[in-house]
């Protein structure tokens, strides 16, 4: 039992968990609120759309049909495990289901056979739809069985609940069959496992290089002597311009203006625009790393 995640955490905990989340449209207020209460949440439940293609499976668990207005769930699950928020609040995905199953959810313990629909699981439930056709054939990529353990277990961890805390339509309301093509067991086993790991944070993305801002055409004179001066000499040896005998160094020479003029006219330039006196665009292109 507990108060539904907000849709910040609710986001957080999926990416915290390595997935790759996509915010459509309005999901952060797409809800059936005003249908039933939605919360306290108990559990995460797992289906298939019966529907292919990405986005029109999105759109359809967006917006629902004329017969079950939408959300149809929280999450779409793709074939390639990127997770489409869709919904945020009580989703039309579970419908009535048996009682008997909701207090062994909440208990953590094993699953009761569904016989009755008696209690209204959108108010409890997490939905997560995987896309997939259901007929047993439509295979489920590994990217897409990883993605659906990973979005169960970030709930679950957010709530602190185990892997008990998930199930499947079909264990639910009598009468459905989904997920159909692996066993409920199976992901229970690949989520307990997760969840007794700590989660792997997200790889801290790589730095942006940065770059010497162009000192101005002056800068390039007899004498001159600086780092950057040798930062740009290693950078046109790098781009096959160089005409060093020794270096580059840090003193300003014939051999640098050289290698320059080289380095423009690998640009295009001709004449007297590869004179070998550096200028704001073509330094620029060089990208000379900062020293």
């Amino acid at each position: 039992m507990a108060t539904p995640l907000s849709a910040d955490r609710l986001l957080k905990a999926l990416r915290d968990e390595g997935l790759t989340v996509v915010e459509h449209r309005s999901w952060r207020t797409n809800n059936r609120n005003h249908k039933g209460p939605w919360g306290p949440t108990h559990g995460v439940m797992i289906h298939h759309t019966v529907t292919s293609g990405t986005t029109s499976s999105v759109e359809l668990c967006y917006n629902g049909h004329s017969k079950l207005p939408g959300p149809l769930c929280h999450g779409v699950i793709a074939k390639d495990g990127t997770v489409y928020l869709v919904g945020n609040g009580r989703a039309n995905h579970a419908g009535l289901g048996d009682d008997d199953v909701l207090r062994a959810v909440i208990a953590e313990r094993d699953l009761p056979p569904d016989n009755e629909a008696n209690t209204d699981g959108n108010r409890h439930f997490y939905g997560f739809e995987a896309i997939n056709l259901g007929d047993g054939k439509d295979p489920w990529p590994a990217e897409q069985l990883l993605a659906i353990e990973r979005a169960a277990a970030a709930v679950c961890r957010a709530h602190g609940w185990n892997e008990r805390s998930v199930f499947g339509h079909l264990e639910w309301q009598p009468g459905k069959v989904d997920p159909r093509g692996f066993t409920m067991d199976s992901m229970r086993g690949r989520i307990g496992k997760r969840l007794g790991d700590p989660p792997k944070p997200a790889p801290k993305p790589k730095p942006m290089p940065t770059y010497e801002p162009f000192p101005g055409a002056s800068f390039f004179k007899a004498g001159r002597n600086s780092a950057v001066i040798t930062a740009m000499g290693k950078r046109l040896v790098a781009e096959g311009c160089g005409r060093y005998t020794v270096g580059p160094g840090p003193r300003w020479s014939e051999a640098d203006r050289k290698s320059y003029a080289a380095w423009q006219r690998k640009l295009g330039y001709t004449g007297a625009d590869a004179d070998g006196i550096p200028g704001k665009t073509s330094w620029g292109r060089l990208k000379v790393p900062n020293v």
